[in-house]
């Protein structure tokens, strides 16, 4: 079941007795914890039937005696046993969840991990409960999953607006969800967000990030790219090189999965590129200035500065010289 089967049916107050979170991404986990901890009940029903309980700390027979209560002035009661991967005793829970009681929502959040399908608890979580097991998301379906959130909360990003959040922040749904409310709150009543209010509102330069910097090597500007970099000096700690030289890998990477298509136009690339249409156009723009082989020099030059910048084969070189060695190498295919 999925976090919004989950909520949706809360929202009708149909409710299971059991649900167990379990995964990878802790941004869909929370989701669920905070809607059962803060919705679920009235403010005045919560003061006698919300308990919540820490996997470190609980013991597992605590846990289950209150699950067993009855509710007080309530038709439910909900109990909450969070980080339950640090609980000892866990299977000791199986009891209750093969019989639980009608009134009582028990949530229990297992991060990081999931349970062996083989396992008893397993089977008992199928009959009695809900599951919902969360997986990270993959690099190209984050571009879209902020252009969903966007439009939950009633705001639009442009494209290059998608595209420098999702560079800057990464694989963390946390962060890139905060990082939109903030824009959402600092934006008023302006609906449509763009390049200029990510610079604005949270401090990403829509001229000098990597997104730019990968753009001006794909385009061979090495004015503009040797421009970027002397900003990632001043700047070093808002672009560190270990974020610079991935990005720039996987996009020539891309570019290399690119050939293999058997046309090469916009649509095409789209799904490699996030299915954004602006970052397709940039690419279509890339592989006609790059030949197949040409992209595998860069890839293998990639690889050898990256190695430099962690001090192999390299004695200590700033690393703005190294990417202003290495932007010179690749724009004037000196590989």
């Amino acid at each position: 079941m999925s976090v919004e089967k989950i909520l949706s049916s809360w929202k009708k107050g149909n409710f299971k007795p059991v649900y167990w979170l379990e995964g990878e991404e802790e941004y869909f986990i929370d989701r669920v914890m905070q809607y059962a901890e803060h919705e679920i009940l009235t403010e005045s029903e919560a003061g006698f039937n919300l308990s919540i309980f820490y996997g470190k700390d609980a013991n597992w027979a605590d846990v289950v005696n209150a699950c067993m209560r009855y509710p007080m002035f309530a038709e439910r009661q909900v109990i909450l046993l969070k980080e339950a991967q640090q609980m000892k005793d866990i299977d000791k829970l199986e009891n209750y969840i093969s019989r639980p009681l009608a009134s009582t929502i028990f949530v229990i959040s297992y991060k990081e991990k999931k349970v062996d399908g083989r396992s008893k608890l397993a089977k008992i979580l199928k009959e009695n409960g809900e599951v919902l097991t969360t997986k990270k998301l993959y690099e190209n379906q984050l571009p879209e999953w902020v252009t969903e959130q966007a439009a939950d909360r009633g705001i639009t990003f442009s494209p290059k607006a998608v595209m420098l959040l999702v560079e800057h922040v990464g694989n963390d749904l946390s962060r890139l969800s905060n990082e939109m409310e903030k824009l959402e709150l600092n934006a008023g009543s302006q609906k449509n967000i763009s390049a200029g209010d990510i610079e604005k509102f949270i401090g990403i330069s829509k001229e000098y990030n990597a997104f730019e910097l990968q753009d001006a090597i794909a385009r061979k500007d090495l004015v503009r790219a040797i421009k970027i970099i002397n900003y990632f000096e001043q700047n070093p700690r808002a672009n560190p090189i270990q974020l610079i030289l991935p990005s720039v890998y996987n996009y020539f990477s891309k570019l290399a999965t690119a050939y293999a298509l058997p046309e090469i136009t916009e649509q095409s690339l789209k799904p490699l590129f996030y299915n954004n249409i602006f970052a397709a156009r940039q690419a279509l723009d890339a592989v006609k200035q790059y030949s197949y082989p040409e992209i595998e020099k860069v890839i293998l030059l990639l690889h050898h500065y990256n190695l430099r910048s962690i001090g192999i084969h390299d004695n200590g070189t700033a690393h703005a010289s190294l990417l202003k060695e290495l932007a010179v190498k690749i724009i004037s295919r000196e590989n």
